[in-house]
């Protein structure tokens, strides 16, 4: 991740899970931050932290309460919370964006 990029996110809520599940989506790995960014992925590419290529991922939700059951009980009240935390983010990327920040990142991937 570019500089300019890491500064947009800088101070957004769950914005380390995001840096992770960009990081892991680059390399093929699926985990439960992958699953946030193909969730995210409008709104990420929008504000050019991912390519535009990236097609439309319907089954990202479906995957990730799946990973978060395999790992015991308590699945859905987790799975609750980070699609919470991940629309914090959303609405703070968009509020930093709209506030002029978003000149931070000006190429597309």
């Amino acid at each position: 991740m570019e500089p300019c990029q890491q500064q947009l996110l800088d101070g957004l809520p769950g914005a380390d899970r995001i840096r992770d599940g960009l990081e892991d989506m680059g390399a093929g790995r699926h985990t439960v931050a992958s699953c946030l960014v193909r969730i995210a992925r409008p709104r990420l590419s929008r504000a050019g932290l991912m390519p535009h290529a990236v097609a439309c991922d319907d089954g990202a939700e479906l995957e990730l309460y799946q990973m978060i059951g395999a790992e015991g009980a308590r699945a859905h009240s987790q799975f609750n919370a980070l699609v919470r935390e991940l629309v914090s983010f959303e609405h703070a990327l968009d509020h930093r964006l709209s506030a002029g920040r978003g000149k931070f990142v000006e190429k597309t991937l």
